[in-house]
């Protein structure tokens, strides 16, 4: 267990969503597993026919908490890596100055709130006096939102997370990390390549680390025709902190360009199809 900073033992926190439980016995019939697998165990009984319907309450709430939190942040970039990064990894160096750096340039930081080099850029921007974002999520192991979080919040389900990760950013920073850094990663390059979000940058930071993916993406992907020669280009990859902000900027730019027309009027969104 871990200790606080008086030496006093740490006492053991389990998290429902956003809600923190210390003491007590936890509910046997939910120890050991989270939300969303709740949600889409459809093993046993048929309980789950009558349990659905009033889980999308539940799912309601945490869009409407997760969007009443970030409504009004400044603008942002979403900064994930590996929860495995170690402090004394050059990566981990790098989230800390990636962090800072793009909170001198004015971008919240937004990351999963988690350990490694999440906590990384979210020290980098406490320490430069911007705005530390943390969106943690529910997982059968406890995790902390880490100490350098100024605004935080503990997310149920999965989509509903990635969702505040897209909505409140204007781009990516993609450290070396797991497979939750590469769904981040898919999820974002989706999102770009079908238009659902349009002038959104995606950087990898680490060009050492992601050489092979980006490798495999032009000889095996792109040689096959799953996916397009220009498709390549919606990826940055990149060793230089400066880079990522201004490709960022860059970017941010040409965006303000585009919603004001070439008379100078800001142009009016298109009218929904549904």
């Amino acid at each position: 267990m871990s200790e606080t900073a008086d030496g006093r033992r740490r006492r053991p926190a389990r998290h429902r969503g956003p809600i923190t439980l210390r003491g007590g016995e936890p509910d046997p019939q939910t120890a050991g597993t989270t939300t969303d697998q709740r949600l889409l165990d459809r093993r046993g009984g048929s309980d789950w026919v009558h349990a659905d319907p009033w889980r999308v309450l539940r799912i309601q709430a945490e869009f409407v908490e997760g969007f009443g939190l970030l409504a009004e942040l400044p603008r942002a970039v979403s900064v994930f890596g590996s929860a495995r990064t170690k402090p004394d990894s050059p990566y981990y160096a790098a989230a800390e100055q990636v962090g800072g750096e793009l909170a001198k340039a004015g971008y919240a930081v937004i990351t999963g709130g988690g350990p490694g080099a999440m906590e990384a850029a979210n020290k980098g921007a406490c320490d430069a006096g911007g705005m530390s974002v943390g969106l943690g999520i529910e997982l059968p192991f406890e995790q902390e939102l880490n100490e350098w979080v100024d605004v935080g919040v503990l997310f149920r389900y999965f989509f509903v997370r990635k969702t505040m990760f897209v909505k409140y950013a204007q781009a990516f920073v993609i450290l070396p990390g797991g497979f939750g850094t590469l769904d981040e990663l898919f999820e974002a390059l989706t999102l770009v390549q079908t238009r659902k979000v349009t002038r959104f940058p995606v950087i990898l930071f680490g060009s050492a680390y992601w050489s092979g993916l980006v490798d495999w993406i032009r000889d095996t992907m792109i040689e096959a025709g799953t996916v397009s020669p220009g498709d390549l280009d919606l990826l940055h990859v990149t060793d230089d902190v400066a880079e990522v902000v201004a490709v960022i900027e860059a970017a941010e730019v040409e965006r303000e360009a585009a919603a004001r027309g070439v008379d100078g009027t800001v142009a009016r969104p298109a009218p929904l199809d549904d």
